[in-house]
């Protein structure tokens, strides 16, 4: 399972650590939580925005992304569960049928009216044309990414295939997750209390560190590829 963390290296900033979106800027949060999307047409303007900014539309996967599919390839990785919504492992190469993300990914776009669907680029092309706050072009209603917003509800059948695969995994790595956002958190002391042995790399401290076999701090990039070449031999 995999966390912000893991894509930092990639030029994407995580959201809980030293230097994250949360800790520079405290308002941001509003810009992905549900009421506040969908009471105010400014939060839109503002969120549309800071999609475009994102530094994720141009990213490239780094060395632990090309690791994780290395360790796929193997055919020693079942389920690759993701909290991020930068669509790096499928960029990486991973198998999209075994890639299970747990707050959807951004590129995509939802009508919450008729439910539509369209790309972020399409919607971005709107907003240069002059819509600041684009609606669905079928029905009017309120458009927004194919990310699982702050308030809304995870996708049962996602986080359903996620346990399912945390109960069978003979060793589940947790990369670069805070281990704070439930109910993905929880997948760790799941797959734990079933057997497996846990392996969490991340530069700070988690709740579940002391469940954990091995915890490692070193730096994303190389701590994962070491650990891949571990897990092959």
């Amino acid at each position: 399972m995999t966390g912000a963390g893991i894509s930092t290296e990639s030029g994407i900033p995580d959201y809980r650590g030293p230097g994250g979106v949360w800790r520079r800027d405290p308002d941001h949060e509003k810009l992905v939580t549900i009421d506040y999307y969908l009471a105010d047409p400014d939060i839109r303007r503002r969120s549309w925005e800071y999609r475009r900014a994102s530094p994720a539309r141009d990213a490239e996967p780094n060395a632990a992304h090309r690791a994780l599919v290395e360790l796929e390839r193997a055919g020693r990785l079942d389920r690759l569960i993701t909290q991020n919504v930068d669509g790096l492992h499928l960029k990486a190469g991973s198998d999209p049928e075994r890639v299970l993300e747990l707050h959807g990914n951004m590129f995509g776009v939802l009508c919450l009216g008729c439910g539509a669907r369209s790309s972020l680029e399409e919607a971005l092309a709107r907003i240069d044309a002059g819509e600041q706050d684009p609606a669905c072009l079928a029905c009017g209603g309120i458009l927004k990414t194919t990310t699982v917003m702050f308030g809304e509800n995870l996708s049962q059948d996602v986080i359903a295939e996620a346990a399912e695969a945390a109960e069978r995994a003979e060793v589940f790595v947790a990369v670069g997750t805070s281990l704070q956002v439930m109910p993905a958190a929880s997948l760790a002391a799941l797959a734990e209390r079933n057997g497996a042995r846990l392996i969490i790399v991340n530069a700070e401290p988690t709740p579940y560190d002391e469940l954990a076999a091995e915890v490692i701090r070193d730096p994303i990039g190389e701590a994962v590829p070491r650990l891949v070449a571990r897990l092959m031999a």
